[in-house]
């Protein structure tokens, strides 16, 4: 197993060292291989996704990415800007389904915003389309309108649209992904007011048919967001374009607690994927020790589950992490009174410790 260590900028390397840490720990067989990607590979090569990058990418079994972007770097031209590293490993790899589980963890339900008993037990699948959609849609760019309200003015344009197989693999994968949970499918749109989300809403009732046993509903995104915090555990696998699945995902990332906890995955057409912290790279706290690995170290877990297939040693990384949370450590973002606050390498060091049975620091209380 080759593995792609792509740790990024702000917290991305502070995150990325506990994340290699509680792999270490594993006695599994891998290579691993570390590269620039962002801002720190702009600095050093003048590109946010050099071709050495890329090519490490191509060749390993898995990546697993930190974090990109950071303030200073606003101004540059939107090629070279740290975020187009990630679009662009997205569309050279083919990474088409985002998974991106939104689980509040039974310690942590006082950590969310809303009412505890509309969180406890929540777990919800959101796959996102990541490839298509408007942010990938040609032509875009600023002219001057010859039309519509205000003919000659300077104005800019982007293009939302998706072809059938776009539509049509993203629709297989949230059935399939469903029919292992819950078996029930809600398909996010905005048929009633955009054509491309009309279409995208004929084709999933199109390939419904071959998943019978599977529950379809539709729901526009403006109420998909309401019913998101109204009554999350209504939902089960979300499916939605990539816009949508964008805004959606970090909405129901919130209503856990914190965005911190919550791994990625982005999978091609066979299961290689990308894995990542659902968070960004927090150039704020970057340096002071206090962001909270445990996403990236989930991210670790879905790796292994999905594109390197080692389930037993995703498993004992997500019971390492529910026992730490259970013997009351906390990283700022999920801390609470009475519970022990701890930095970042002290979190990683945490689950290091309960994935080889040795004693997990035991609370403070305060």
């Amino acid at each position: 197993m080759k593995i792609a260590i792509l740790p990024g900028d702000g917290i991305g390397p502070e995150i990325m060292a506990e994340a290699v840490k509680v792999l270490n720990v594993l006695d599994l067989s891998f290579e691993t291989e570390t590269a620039p990607v962002g801002g720190a590979a702009y600095e050093a090569a003048g590109h946010p996704l050099p071709e050495s990058t890329l090519n490490l990418a191509k060749a390993a079994d898995a990546i697993l990415f930190g974090a990109v972007g950071d303030w200073k770097y606003d101004t540059l031209d939107r090629p070279l800007r740290p975020e187009q590293a990630i679009l662009g490993l997205r569309k050279h790899l083919g990474l088409f389904a985002n998974f991106r589980p939104a689980i509040c963890y039974e310690q942590l339900t006082h950590a969310s915003s809303l009412k505890p008993e509309l969180v406890a037990g929540l777990d919800i699948l959101i796959i996102r389309e990541l490839t298509g959609d408007i942010y990938f849609g040609q032509p875009r760019g600023r002219r001057t309108a010859v039309d519509g309200h205000f003919p000659g003015a300077e104005e800019a344009f982007d293009t939302m649209r998706y072809s059938r197989p776009e539509i049509e693999r993203i629709a297989h994968v949230a059935f399939q992904a469903a029919r292992k949970r819950s078996k029930k499918v809600t398909s996010v749109d905005k048929a009633n007011v955009l054509e491309t989300f009309q279409f995208w809403k004929d084709i999933v009732t199109e390939v419904h048919q071959q998943y019978p046993d599977v529950e379809l509903q539709h729901m526009y995104v403006d109420n998909a967001a309401m019913q998101l915090v109204k009554a999350p555990k209504a939902f089960d696998v979300v499916v939605t374009g990539n816009m949508f699945g964008d805004i959606l995902s970090d909405e129901a990332a919130m209503l856990t607690g914190s965005i911190g906890m919550l791994p990625s995955a982005s999978l091609d057409k066979a299961n290689k994927g990308l894995y990542e912290p659902s968070h960004g790279s927090a150039p704020d706290i970057a340096g002071k020790g206090v962001a909270n690995p445990l996403a990236t170290i989930l991210s670790v877990a879905m790796m292994l589950r999905y594109s390197l297939n080692q389930p037993e040693a995703a498993a004992r990384i997500e019971s390492a992490v529910q026992a730490v949370l259970s013997a009351g450590l906390r990283t700022g973002d999920i801390w609470s009174e009475g519970m022990q606050k701890v930095g970042t390498a002290a979190m990683g060091d945490a689950v290091v410790a309960a994935i080889t049975c040795k004693t997990i620091p035991t609370i403070t209380k305060s």
